[in-house]
């Protein structure tokens, strides 16, 4: 069965197929199914905009879509940038600077912040279901480490003291607030393929 990735990220996709590399599915990204409309992001929580493009996308492929929002909520910036994470700056490089600028003299015990991830799962002409994941680190002087994306460089998890950027993919996928809500997820895709089985 094939699973849509409402992405053209390759990194966000490569995440989910090892994410769900032990189920049954073929994990496809837009790209793959030759949608290049983009769904405008509207809503004001991370949940609204991830039912926006999960519904919009299961109704044109026909392929059970997953979404996902997902950003960085900083506590010295009110909670920013929220939502906005990826129209923060133009570029990942470019929002980690203005990251880092915006903060240059917060302290350490005061750069708290956390990555937030919904999920959401859409049927096509059927139902849409939530699922949210989060993790807690704090706002790192510089960027280190190659791996991941967005503002994974700059994201120090203090009891590791690496940022989400220097984990390796067996860690970060087990700790990372994507990886939490996918755990949920996972949970519900189990069902669904169980009950597409019966129904086959």
């Amino acid at each position: 069965m094939k699973l849509l990735i409402a992405t053209t990220n390759p990194g966000k996709i490569a995440e989910y197929q090892a994410l769900f590399a032990d189920l049954n599915l073929n994990v496809v990204g837009l790209r793959d199914q030759a949608i290049d409309f983009e769904v405008e992001e509207t809503g004001t929580t991370f949940e609204e905009n991830a039912r926006l493009k999960a519904r919009a996308y299961a109704e044109a492929s026909g392929i059970l879509t997953l979404a996902d929002d997902s950003g960085l909520c900083v506590d010295a910036l009110g909670g920013a940038p929220g939502v906005f994470s990826a129209r923060y700056a133009e570029g990942d490089r470019a929002r980690i600077e203005r990251l880092l600028t915006e903060l240059r003299d917060i302290p350490d015990d005061q750069r708290a912040a956390r990555f937030v991830c919904v999920i959401a799962l859409a049927e096509p002409g059927g139902e849409t279901t939530t699922f949210e994941g989060t993790c807690e680190g704090r706002i790192a002087w510089q960027p280190r480490g190659t791996h991941g994306f967005g503002f994974d460089p700059v994201f120090l998890f203090p009891d590791h003291g690496q940022t989400m950027a220097e984990l390796p993919m067996s860690i970060k996928n087990q700790i990372s607030h994507r990886a939490r809500a996918t755990a949920k997820a996972r949970r519900w895709l189990l069902a669904y393929l169980s009950r597409s089985q019966v129904c086959e």
